[in-house]
């Protein structure tokens, strides 16, 4: 059972975009002593700080980057911006759901990318 009753706006974000804007809403909390963080969102706020590696326009300039090439569309490069996968194997298992499948070379192209933020 949701809560929602429709979805009104849609936006993909990497991690350090997510980091960030929990990071207003943490300090927004903490100003009101009588307000503590929810389970969820505490729990939230810990996962983006550890795996929150670039920063968010960095982040974002990945994205583009990776939009760049041929084979990937906007959720695959938000996926690869958020794990950053350093070999073939681990890029693979992004794809994996994909109907389609991808060469060496293309494969080399993406890490080449992300290997530049790394």
């Amino acid at each position: 059972m949701t809560i929602f009753k429709e979805i009104v706006d849609e936006e993909f974000l990497t991690v350090s975009e997510t980091k960030e804007l929990l990071a207003d809403i943490e300090a927004e909390r903490a100003l009101d002593e009588d307000r503590e963080l929810r389970y969820e969102l505490a729990r939230a706020i810990e996962h983006a700080n550890r795996f929150a590696v670039l920063e968010p326009e960095e982040a974002q300039t990945l994205v583009e980057d990776l939009q760049d090439l041929e084979k990937v569309d906007e959720p695959t490069a938000y996926k690869i911006a958020n794990l950053l996968p350093q070999d073939r194997d681990e890029l693979r298992s992004v794809y994996a759901q994909q109907r389609y499948s991808l060469s060496g070379d293309e494969l080399d192209d993406i890490l080449n990318v992300v290997a530049q933020y790394v």
